[in-house]
């Protein structure tokens, strides 16, 4: 098989882990980061079944597991209520699957060394803003309007905001985000250290806490809080003491004071937004998108990160067979093309019912869930669906 020269632009974890595979395929690859020291962008995740058997793949498996908290459970109580609205549990797989929560910083740092390790060159602080397609090499172009040069492939995994993509994407931009800070976990014993909880007043209102074990060995476990608002509030939350935003959350959630005791100024949260958009291919001749960079939505089933993971293993298995490139990359499409567009519709369906103003939606969820999620075969169907495992991950073989 030639060996290609190949440019990936992001050192994001679709980025890291796609650098990873070509290069044991056999391929030259050359990294482009905008940071002078590249480093993890939010909070917390969980990796999916799916998610981990790529990590599994790379030989990263066993030491992201021992940094994260194993989640066996996800569910969620309406307030005022108290009552469970909804309840996954993994065991429902069967195998012995769960999932893993981690930091971002946590799957950052074991990614960003094994491609240290495998040798790969970074170039930082390069803003990369184009391409050109014009001869059989396309030319990478950096924002300084220095060319970068050229190369039979370009990967694109710079996220959602990527100017790769941006005259691709028709983006439909969510009226809610999130604010996002990792705490210490709550030694207390109120929580459960393997399941991630939520509390819903509507869909208004969402906290939730999830247990995100440890950075880097050594270090003290974390949780992930999050508190659900919408973007237009935001800058009327800057401005709301945190003393008085604290007491909206133990309106909603008393037992969450003792999580975010350590929170004493805007700065500890991260504000997150969300845009949903899936671009109608991933393939522009000689460049694709992987990553939040060809599919971005709302985090309510927790797929951002494993597709990403996914994108860049289907990426590595179509480019190291034989065969021209353009054969390879339609090869990658086709095996990303039916799990994409599903937990894209999916992640579109749902988010409504957990993160907006309607008063009916979420009266449907709380009437619909906990029923479902007590049937034998509902509860199945909403553990594969959380899991990544409702379609084949990487299409159906040939």
């Amino acid at each position: 098989m030639k060996s290609l020269d190949i440019a990936i632009c992001g050192c994001g974890p679709a980025g890291l882990a796609a650098a990873l595979l070509l290069v044991r395929a056999g391929h030259r690859v050359r990294m482009f980061e905008r940071f002078e020291t590249p480093r993890p962008v939010g909070s917390g995740l969980i990796l999916q079944p799916t998610g981990l058997g790529v990590l599994e793949e790379l030989g990263l498996g066993a030491e992201m597991a021992a940094l994260g908290a194993r989640i066996d459970r996800l569910f969620g109580r309406v307030r005022p209520a108290n009552r469970v609205v909804l309840d996954v549990r993994y065991e429902k797989l069967g195998h012995g699957r769960h999932g893993v929560a981690v930091q971002r910083s946590a799957l950052f740092g074991v990614l960003y060394g094994a491609v240290q390790a495998d040798g790969v060159e970074i170039t930082p602080g390069i803003e990369v803003a184009g391409i050109e397609q014009g001869g059989s090499r396309p030319q990478l172009l950096a924002r300084s309007g220095v060319r970068l040069g050229s190369f039979d492939l370009v990967v694109d995994a710079l996220g959602a905001r990527s100017p790769l993509s941006a005259a691709r994407a028709r983006r439909i931009v969510l009226p809610y985000g999130a604010l996002w800070a990792n705490v210490p976990w709550p030694a207390n014993g109120t929580f459960s250290p393997n399941a991630l909880e939520q509390r819903y007043f509507r869909a208004s209102r969402m906290a939730g806490i999830l247990p995100v074990g440890r950075a880097e060995a050594g270090s003290p476990p974390a949780a992930a809080f999050f508190w659900s608002l919408r973007r237009d509030r935001f800058e009327s939350w800057r401005n709301t003491s945190i003393p008085d935003w604290k007491r909206e959350v133990a309106e909603l959630w008393p037992e969450a004071a003792v999580a975010i005791e350590n929170i004493v100024d805007h700065p500890q949260l991260i504000f997150a937004t969300y845009e949903h958009f899936t671009l109608r291919s991933p393939l522009e001749g000689r460049l694709v998108h992987i990553g939040d960079a060809a599919h971005s939505t709302s985090p309510q089933l927790g797929q951002g990160g494993n597709m990403a993971l996914l994108d860049a293993l289907a990426l590595g298995r179509a480019m190291a067979v034989e065969g021209e490139i353009s054969q390879r990359l339609l090869e990658y499409a086709r095996m990303r093309s039916w799990h994409v567009r599903l937990f894209q519709a999916a992640s579109a369906m749902f988010t409504p019912f957990y993160q907006s103003d309607s008063r009916v939606l979420p009266a449907v969820r709380d009437w619909l869930a906990a029923p479902l999620s007590r049937l034998p075969i509902g509860s199945a169907l909403l553990a594969r669906l959380v899991a990544g495992m409702t379609v084949p991950p990487l299409g159906r073989s040939r």
